[in-house]
């Protein structure tokens, strides 16, 4: 079993699709292992999102996670990051595949409803972020 973290946005939570979301992972084979709600400071969503330190587009993204509640998740099954990065597509919903959660919900690049791990690496270091 592999564990990751997906974190639901801004965008997702204003529109009331947090059980949506939570549906389709646990359709999907995915179990919620820690889950709750929390409004980021820009100093938290700094710290998240370092790895971003100098591009363009950080500042307008951590306008954006702190604009309204996220919910942040710890996710337990079998391939777990793999599973979900192809559960919720691309970063662009324009270019997400048929069916998946950006595609059918993202509003765009920025508002796009979902973060997901990329790595094992990550996972481990933004679950130990939100629940340890």
């Amino acid at each position: 079993m592999e564990r990751t973290l997906l974190i639901i946005k801004p965008d997702a939570t204003e529109r009331n699709l947090i059980g949506h979301i939570v549906y389709r992972l646990e359709r999907a084979g995915f179990r919620v292992v820690n889950m709750r709600m929390e409004q980021l400071t820009e100093v938290r969503a700094r710290e998240f999102y370092a790895v971003h330190e100098g591009k363009p587009f950080l500042d307008s993204l951590v306008s954006f996670m702190v604009s309204g509640p996220v919910v942040p998740m710890e996710l337990e099954r079998e391939n777990a990051i793999s599973s979900l990065r192809e559960l919720i597509g691309a970063t662009n919903p324009k270019d997400a595949a048929c069916g998946t959660i950006r595609q059918e919900i993202a509003r765009d690049i920025e508002k796009n409803s979902v973060h997901a791990s990329d790595s094992p690496e990550n996972a481990k270091k933004e679950i130990a972020f939100f629940f340890e």
